[in-house]
């Protein structure tokens, strides 16, 4: 409703105020809980979630000012500490944060990734494959990488295990199809006629990530 002018901007955002009470309602002769309280009880908890307020203190109360767009995420905030009210015709009507009828809208909690650590080694595998009637030429190598080869010392410190000393080897027979992942290293031990590669000779990249298997769902 104000007149324009060349030496004052209105900003879009839309304020709404809030007033904090001692015992939730405002009855006559109510006492604010003062802004030290306020401070640590309402400004913090929204400025954890990234609300910005805007303080206005008079003589008898504290106001905070919030943005109509961030109401919901305030009040899912503040309810697991205050009751909250809104005023309709003069009168206070509680406000249920999980309830969507009072105009109010429950943000929804956003979802917390699990993190897991990734590392890579040096190692540097290659993906082969074996025609079925070779395989018993190189069964005893394949025994043995398979089992005994790859067991690293133990020593007393379990937990620092080098990434450099772990080796990868993979054997799968589905329906007469051999696929075989094993590092460059290991291939030198079959007979390299027996053994098919790519056409590009290209090695591959193993990357580690965390320390414990993974469920189904957090693979990708």
């Amino acid at each position: 409703e104000l007149p324009p002018s060349e030496f004052m901007q209105v900003a879009d955002s839309t304020w709404l105020v809030l007033s904090v009470v001692s015992n939730g309602r405002a009855p006559a002769g109510c006492q604010a809980t003062g802004v030290t309280k306020i401070a640590r009880s309402v400004i913090a908890p929204l400025a954890e979630h990234h609300v910005s307020v805007l303080m206005l203190s008079t003589y008898q109360t504290d106001f905070i000012l919030v943005r109509e767009r961030d109401l919901p995420v305030v009040i899912h905030t503040l309810a697991g500490e205050f009751d909250i009210y809104k005023e309709e015709g003069g009168e206070c009507v509680p406000v249920t944060c999980d309830d969507v009828t009072n105009g109010f809208l429950k943000p929804k909690a956003a979802a917390s990734p699990t993190l897991h650590p990734v590392q890579s080694p040096q190692t540097r595998f290659c993906v082969l494959t074996v025609a079925p009637d070779t395989l018993p030429a190189i069964a005893t190598v394949l025994i043995d990488v398979l089992f005994y080869s790859h067991s690293p010392p133990r020593e007393a410190d379990t937990g620092s295990q080098d990434l450099d000393s772990i080796t990868f080897f993979a054997f799968s027979l589905i329906e007469g199809y051999i696929s075989i992942v094993m590092d460059a290293e290991t291939q030198k031990r079959f007979p390299s006629d027996l053994l098919l590669t790519s056409s590009t000779g290209e090695l591959w990249r193993m990357v580690r990530i965390g320390g414990q298997p993974l469920g189904f769902g957090e693979r990708g």
